[in-house]
């Protein structure tokens, strides 16, 4: 039966680049995020043709396994239809897409992916990422040797390991069928969305319970608040709920929008890029699909990379340790430059050092034992030794011994 429940989508070129290359859509059924690669023309064909391919799928399946058949048919039909293009039009070649589609079947959810483009389930106020991410870094990610965070911000973060493009016929896809329910949100988004904001704010975003179109805007002005250096593309689907049931036509977002989409644009002049640098970086690919002789090399780069940074802390650390223990033999080599005049068991001693002691280090020593009894003092000087006497020197130390003296004597 047709999808109970309400959608939107967005797409926006963000605030660096100067085309968007990605596409959405949100139909009756039929959901997809494609997020295009290839440079300054490429990426807008492949994910409007991607697009276009699935849009053709959009009606109502009478069972999962006929809508997941469905989805590999229409996406392996775009790999083809990608390399024919790229036969006729030998300018695109190296364009790719990824792809995220969804089908509402009943009380399930059919979901095809390639790539880093995502998709998150929100229910029960928890927010679940649910396809993985096809990339160099989430491989690493897999095999223990980054965390998570640092995924984020590695510098091979954008290196597709799977994606529609124009020399496999057969791409490798993930698909599953999820049971739903009344209350799930299901997002769609491009990385230029899950690539600068987190999951605990697109959680939060998601949890105040705003309509889908809201909640899109919402979360795109996040992203826009971050830099937004990506396209952004959102659609957003809600089962069920309070909001009106979806109805009228698809929605389509990005370069599948526009009628000459793929058109390819005029080449860039190598002076306006050396003027515009900024404008030059924003038509470069977004992401990159290795070949496969360079992923040995990429894992090795990675590897010298983390020994790098590795040694790097173990040399901060020593160089901490060493200023550490210079700062130490500084402070107690001026320790050694300071005298006082204090007891020892039974007589008048010239210590060297300062009072103080950390903990078990003792910071003085016996320097000279003057010989005059602590008995031969009167009560308030034999009091006012045993306290200790600090002195500028040691010539001031021997001054104060002197006079300790006379007075015992003149006791």
């Amino acid at each position: 039966m047709v999808f109970q429940g309400s959608s939107a989508a967005i797409s926006h070129t963000g605030k660096v680049r100067s085309n968007n290359q990605d596409s959405g859509y949100s139909g009756s059924n039929l959901f997809v995020v494609a997020d295009g690669m290839g440079g300054h023309a490429g990426g807008d064909v492949a994910s409007s043709l991607a697009v276009g391919r699935l849009e053709r799928i959009d009606r109502p399946f009478e069972s999962t396994a006929a809508a997941e058949r469905a989805l590999r048919g229409a996406i392996a039909d775009a790999a083809t239809e990608l390399i024919d293009t790229v036969r006729a039009r030998p300018e695109l070649a190296g364009m790719g897409t990824t792809v995220s589609a969804l089908v509402m079947v009943d009380d399930y959810a059919v979901i095809a992916h390639i790539g880093d483009s995502r998709i998150y389930l929100y229910r029960d106020e928890a927010l679940t990422q649910i396809t993985t991410d096809h990339t160099f870094v989430q491989r690493l990610v897999d095999s223990g040797r980054i965390t998570p965070e640092e995924a984020r911000y590695h510098p091979r973060r954008s290196v597709l390991m799977r994606v529609l493009g124009d020399m496999d016929p057969d791409p490798e896809l993930d698909t599953f069928i999820m049971p739903t329910q009344p209350g799930d949100r299901w997002l769609l988004c491009s990385d230029g969305l899950s690539g600068v904001v987190d999951d605990a704010h697109t959680a939060k975003a998601l949890g105040l319970g705003l309509a889908p179109g809201r909640t899109a805007d919402n979360l795109l002005k996040q992203a826009l608040d971050g830099g937004a250096p990506d396209n952004v593309t959102i659609v957003l689907v809600d089962v069920g709920g309070q909001h009106p049931v979806f109805s009228g036509t698809p929605t389509i977002v990005g370069s599948a929008s526009n009628p000459v989409g793929i058109e390819v644009p005029a080449a860039r002049t190598g002076r306006s890029g050396w003027l515009h640098p900024n404008r030059q970086a924003a038509n470069e690919p977004t992401h990159f699909e290795p070949a496969p002789e360079f992923l040995e090399e990429l894992i090795e780069e990675d590897r010298r990379r983390v020994r790098r940074r590795r040694i790097g802390w173990i040399v901060g650390l020593i160089l901490v340790l060493v200023i550490i223990a210079a700062a130490l033999y500084g402070g107690y080599q001026w320790t050694q430059t300071r005298y006082f005049v204090g007891a020892d068991d039974d007589t008048v001693v010239i210590f060297r050092g300062v009072q103080q002691d950390i903990g078990p280090i003792a910071l003085s020593t016996p320097y000279e034992d003057t010989g005059i009894p602590l008995s031969s003092l009167s009560d308030f000087a034999r009091a006012t030794v045993e306290g200790t006497i600090s002195a500028t020197s040691l010539d001031d130390a021997r001054r104060i011994v002197t006079t300790i003296s006379d007075t015992a004597g003149g006791g």
